[in-house]
């Protein structure tokens, strides 16, 4: 049994071994360097912790480890790293991606004016419930030609399933009858050809494309025909989503795309706006490769600047066409130190940040601490129904709280405050939520209103641990009540307290659910060059710049900013070591 258990042990040792060495070479090949090199340090400790006798007591914390390296380290890396960088809306690829694009992308094709049209028809292959398939074949005329696609080859898809291009090439038929070169088909009319009396009518009349295997593909689409407006659905959200949509048919020497001209009602004759070069530099003793795109209807190479492919229009201006992700070091941080309309902003920004911490952290404890001493008086009647009443705050989900304070107090018009205390006495409805002043006045109401139950929690604890005997002795002493508080209470509480307060002073530092729900961060800034807000602090300001606002996403600042905030919890943090002992030595 011992045996069986020991190889099954090794097995399993092994599998793990290979899997993640599997996986630190899968991330390597693909270029994820980072979470890559992560994998790979894991493996090593690891292996280290199984195999040798000093890494024994490790072992058991390697799931912890695993998960450590995953969601911590690995997350860290990547903020760092994109910090010294420009990604964002315009820069989220890498530049062989943004060729890519220029190259494969529908919007940089051109149609030639004389270029030659083709109408078409889809025919789909029916599955066994006869529901339609993504198995098609596309019939392209003229007023003479009559032409048949092969299978779609060489797809490739976006990380939602859609292509981002595909080929295939289209043959002509002649006598209903077309050689491909994977297969052959014949076409399948309703009605003998030789009674038809026109071009159009003979291709109405074709019903189905049979291939040499006997596969039948039906007719099923034509946006020229209102019999078939019922599979327009299936045409337009699966086949020409996925397919037809960025789908280049070749034919001899013409490519066909569905025309954006013609409002995809037809093939038109479509040829790539941009092509490649690859140029070679001799520095020092190596040649460099570098890829260089042009335009190939004006004979001229793109310019490149600020991380971005440009292009000159038809009146001469230069157009930002594709951007791609740079390596820019410090840019990121100096923006903050030198623009103005990004450092005035941040610097207000950042005070505020430590106001509102500062101010939540002081009247959460003081309010909790003065109903934690009511509560904890043994001559006060009924105060486990207090106890309940004012822990409700606490128990009851913040974002339900906000919104109650943010629609039933806060609304100019409806809300409490206003209605049934200021407009009655007078005066002007008080704009809490829309001038700046106010706004933070209504922040910093809410955020006392939802911290001041756990203040008191626990302060009721550290008081209820606080000896009688001490008080007792005082007493005999002659200490008043308010000496007792200020040479036994207070410092006794603050020994269990003090840390707990560093720690709420972090967690208000980075409170981004108070802050959102209650003023999404406005009332705006002005003269800004972000999406700034007079009650914004870091954290809801650095979401803005990643996620909202309506110049798009700036991922590197938000990540610059990020390490900037984990500078100062990091500081907070070394500050609650250092205050936690300090007041310990008080005790003594």
């Amino acid at each position: 049994m011992n045996t069986l258990k020991k190889v099954l042990i090794w097995l399993f040792i092994t599998v793990m071994n290979v899997l993640l060495f599997w996986v630190f070479f899968t991330l390597l090949t693909f270029g994820n360097y980072g979470l890559g090199i992560v994998v790979g340090i894991f493996l090593a400790i690891a292996d280290w912790a199984v195999f040798s006798k000093k890494g024994y007591p490790y072992r058991y914390t390697l799931p912890a480890m695993f998960f450590l390296f995953i969601l911590t380290i690995y997350p860290m890396y990547y903020t760092i790293k994109t910090a010294f960088t420009d990604y964002g809306t315009g820069h989220l690829f890498t530049r062989d991606q943004a060729i890519q694009t220029l190259l494969t992308d529908p919007r940089f094709n051109y149609e030639p004016q004389d270029g030659k049209t083709l109408d078409f028809r889809v025919y789909v292959k029916y599955d066994e419930k006869f529901q339609p398939t993504e198995d098609f074949r596309i019939l392209l005329y003229d007023n003479e030609n009559i032409f048949i696609t092969e299978k779609l080859s060489d797809i490739k898809y976006d990380s939602k399933g859609n292509s981002i291009s595909a080929q295939t090439r289209m043959y002509k038929v002649q006598d209903d009858y077309v050689n491909l070169d994977s297969s052959s088909y014949k076409l399948i009319r309703s009605i003998s050809e030789t009674v038809l009396d026109s071009f159009s009518s003979r291709v109405d009349n074709i019903s189905a494309i049979e291939d040499s295997q006997g596969v039948r593909y039906s007719y099923f689409y034509s946006i020229n025909d209102p019999s078939v407006a019922g599979n327009s659905a299936f045409y337009t959200s699966v086949l020409r989503q996925k397919y037809i949509g960025n789908l280049e048919i070749s034919y001899d020497a013409l490519k066909f795309r569905l025309s954006d001209r013609n409002i995809y009602r037809k093939f038109s004759e479509t040829y790539k706006k941009y092509d490649i070069l690859v140029t070679t530099e001799n520095i020092g003793q190596r040649n460099i490769y570098k890829t260089i795109v042009v335009n190939k209807l004006a004979s001229r190479n793109l310019t490149e600047k600020d991380g971005a492919f440009w292009d000159y229009d038809e009146s001469g201006s230069l157009v930002r066409l594709e951007g791609y992700v740079r390596d820019i070091g410090t840019g990121q941080f100096e923006k903050i130190f030198k623009d103005p309309k990004i450092t005035g902003p941040f610097i207000k920004i950042f005070i505020w940040t430590f106001t509102y911490a500062g101010l939540s952290v002081l009247f959460t404890f003081a309010i909790g601490l003065m109903l934690a001493l009511a509560l904890n008086d043994k001559g006060l009647r009924g105060r486990m129904v207090y106890r309940t009443l004012l822990i409700l705050p606490w128990a009851i989900p913040a974002f339900i709280s906000v919104l109650v304070w943010r629609n039933g107090f806060f609304n100019e018009t409806y809300g409490f405050i206003n209605k049934f205390l200021v407009i009655p006495l007078g005066f002007e409805p008080l704009k809490w939520l829309n001038d700046p002043f106010l706004a933070k006045v209504a922040v910093l109401i809410v955020n006392t209103w939802l911290g001041f139950p756990y203040m008191m929690t626990v302060t009721l604890g550290s008081l209820q641990s606080i000896p009688e005997e001490l008080y007792e002795a005082s007493s005999i002493d002659g200490a008043s009540r308010f000496k007792q508080f200020w040479k036994i209470t207070f410092p006794l509480l603050m020994v269990s307290v003090a840390p707990l307060l560093v720690m709420s002073f972090a967690f208000n530092f980075n409170n981004f659910v108070n802050i959102y729900l209650l003023t999404a961060g406005n009332p705006a800034m002005a003269n800004t060059n972000t999406y700034a807000g007079e009650t914004d602090i870091l954290i809801s300001y650095t979401y803005k710049l990643a996620f909202e606002g309506g110049r798009g996403q700036d991922f590197g600042f938000a990540s610059a900013i990020s390490l900037i905030i984990f500078v100062i919890v990091a500081g907070i943090s070394y500050a609650n070591f250092k205050f936690t002992k300090s007041f310990e030595e008080v005790s003594r």
